[in-house]
């Protein structure tokens, strides 16, 4: 009688290897991810300040540069109509170079993102960071042999045609869907988030001090052998995370289709219209992320803060460190929350931030307003999880292709509308766009407390239905 015991032992010993899947063991995204956010937080910040020193110097002004204002409350420099004029051009040459790599890479990440559900991740990786590579290429013969800025709209458009920064971002993600259980997703993606916290964080405190040090060249290479290094990554660590890869056609319109059915499929109603929901909740999330961050040097270096520089690189800092403070609190309230009460405490934590920093006039209380925003970066990742849950293993590609054409929206919205409403709200209230984006951040409050709310009542009355169908029969 005791020999049928030993049995069941394997047995309950088997259940432990499934969630211990091959999964887990391949290579992470996130060096990668952190290679290709570097090499893109250095390269935006120094080729705007290139082209305010280039354009400044074709058109004959000598003032101060575009990060060294004249002084706060001095508004002379504010006044000068050479200053103004090389201001206007620089503000359209960004212009330019920004739309021209969004609408270009529009297209570029809705063919490829949907097109790696097939063929696999990696191609879709080495390709953008290829591209990157390539802009960084093209803007060095730009500063070494002095060609005409317009240049950087051609290494622009070429690295939006391989998919830009964007494809490694929606690749990123696909590829921790692809090798995450649901249950551990939402902490690999706040991780990922995390990488571009890092990675934007040394490149706003680096890349500044280096460009004074060493002017814009050197600071470029290092462009060129992050984006190289993404691109050797991705084909060389990394394995393919797509389960059963296969060939299948680049250019074919199928690719657009896949994104579309994403959100008009109609087999699966529900989901598609919590889809659309996350969708709008993240696109008006990032766009005050976006818009904010944009204003925060201009508000601390006008009256009444006067932030010198050094204090300037202190609030970028708090800012970016958000990022690691929002990971740990989420890692630690999942431990006794559902996802979408961590979200919710991250958009109250957002909210609250911006409030006080629209109502700062001293330094300790703008520094109180970053401390506040210290779990604002959770609810990105939650959202982001949950868009991934809600389509199949197949749509992961097609999906975050869609998130990331999305934040590329946020970027060109925020940078109108918050851009506008500073000046437009000076005369009265000069943190309006604070108070505004904090106002706006109530919308995706409401829409993901109202998604928990019906998926809670809708499992009570399907719980409730099943109980009682045996009394019934």
């Amino acid at each position: 009688a005791e020999h049928p015991a030993p049995p069941p032992l394997p047995a309950m010993a088997a259940p432990p290897e499934p969630p211990a899947r091959r999964c887990p063991s391949l290579p992470a995204a996130e060096p990668l991810l952190f290679l290709a956010t570097l090499a893109l937080g250095l390269q935006g910040p120094l080729a705007t300040q290139y082209l305010w020193d280039r354009l400044g110097a074709e058109h004959g002004y000598s003032g101060p540069n575009a990060s060294s204002p004249a002084g706060c409350g001095n508004g002379s420099a504010a006044t000068d109509p050479l200053r103004q004029e090389v201001e206007a051009l620089v503000s359209h040459w960004n212009l330019y170079i920004n739309l021209g790599g969004f609408f270009v890479g529009l297209f570029s990440v809705t063919l490829f993102g949907p097109w790696s559900d097939s063929i696999g991740r990696r191609p879709t990786l080495i390709l953008p960071a290829v591209g990157m590579a390539l802009q960084a290429a093209i803007y060095l013969l730009v500063m070494y042999l002095q060609l005409h800025v317009a240049y950087f709209l051609l290494g622009r458009v070429l690295s939006g045609l391989m998919g830009d920064y964007n494809l490694i971002l929606a690749s990123c993600f696909a590829y921790v869907a692809d090798t995450s259980d649901k249950h551990s997703r939402t902490f690999r993606v706040a991780v990922l988030e995390a990488c571009l916290g890092i990675a934007g964080m040394l490149a706003s405190i680096g890349g500044g001090q280096w460009r004074k040090a060493q002017g814009y060249i050197n600071p470029f290479w290092l462009v060129l052998a992050a984006s190289l290094a993404a691109a050797l990554y991705a084909a060389f660590c990394l394995q393919e995370s797509v389960k059963q890869p296969k060939p299948a056609k680049l250019f074919t319109l199928s690719h657009y289709k896949a994104v579309y059915r994403l959100y008009t499929a109609p087999e699966h109603l529900s989901s598609r219209r919590k889809l659309a929901l996350y969708s709008l909740a993240f696109f008006l999330l990032v766009t005050v992320h976006f818009g904010t961050k944009d204003l925060f040097v201009l508000y601390e270096l006008g009256s009444p803060l006067c932030w010198a520089a050094v204090l300037i690189g202190y609030g970028s800092a708090a800012s970016y460190l958000t990022y690691l403070s929002s990971l740990g609190g989420l890692r630690l309230l999942q431990l006794c929350l559902e996802d979408t009460w961590v979200a919710e405490i991250g958009l109250i934590s957002n909210i609250s931030g911006l409030i006080v920093i629209s109502l700062a006039t001293t330094t300790p209380l703008m520094f109180t307003g970053y401390g506040i925003l210290f779990l604002s970066m959770a609810a990105t990742p939650v959202i982001r999880a949950k868009l991934s849950k809600l389509v199949s293993e197949t749509e992961q590609g097609a999906l975050f292709a869609s998130v990331a054409c999305v934040e590329g929206l946020c970027s060109l919205v925020a940078t109108g509308v918050f851009n506008s409403l500073y000046p437009a709200s000076l005369h009265f209230m000069r943190g309006f766009p604070f108070l505004f984006g904090a106002i706006i951040l109530l919308i995706p409050a409401a829409i993901i407390g109202w998604i928990e709310i019906w998926d809670s009542t809708r499992d009570y009355n399907h719980f409730s239905d099943a109980s009682l169908s045996p009394a019934d029969g």
